[in-house]
């Protein structure tokens, strides 16, 4: 029986190249000359650090700019306060990798009324889809993509 899965996840290798590229476009910027501007990377979180609130917002234009070239989606970053403390400011971001159980929920919800003759599992931080017939995972693919689930969703295992 065909199936596939249902996932969200951020390819961490583009994220860093993203993420290099970005601080080597600060670096030579000439609005953050003499600031020690920069964006750092941990597992599942991005940190930034500036002189100052208007200068962490130029780097959201840069860092996402960069993050758009790679195919990167933007709404897997969840961006947190700016954070003034002395005369720097920090922020940090939440990288999203996942699907939550209320989001995977709506999904099977989405597929159910649809009609489609497929069964939706929710398994862990993603969601199988099985059905009969390889059109009916395709339709229920571009269900989702037209879909208005604010997450940033891949489609992986396609199994015939």
């Amino acid at each position: 029986m065909p199936s596939f899965d249902i996932v969200s996840d951020v390819d961490q290798h583009e994220l860093k190249n993203a993420v290099d590229q970005a601080n080597r476009e600060i670096s030579s910027r000439f609005d953050f000359k003499g600031s020690d501007a920069k964006v750092k990377q941990t597992e599942s979180e991005l940190n930034l650090e500036a002189n100052s609130k208007f200068q962490i917002r130029q780097m959201h234009e840069i860092l996402f700019n960069k993050m758009s070239k790679r195919g990167l989606d933007l709404r897997s970053i969840e961006m947190g306060d700016i954070d003034e403390r002395g005369n720097r400011a920090y922020q940090s971001a939440n990288v999203k990798a996942g699907i939550e159980t209320d989001d995977a929920r709506k999904i099977v919800k989405l597929l159910k009324q649809s009609k489609l003759k497929v069964q939706a599992a929710i398994q862990g931080e993603q969601v199988r889809v099985t059905g009969k017939k390889r059109d009916d995972l395709q339709d229920a693919i571009s269900l989702l993509k037209s879909s208005d689930i604010d997450l940033p969703l891949q489609y992986k295992n396609f199994r015939d």
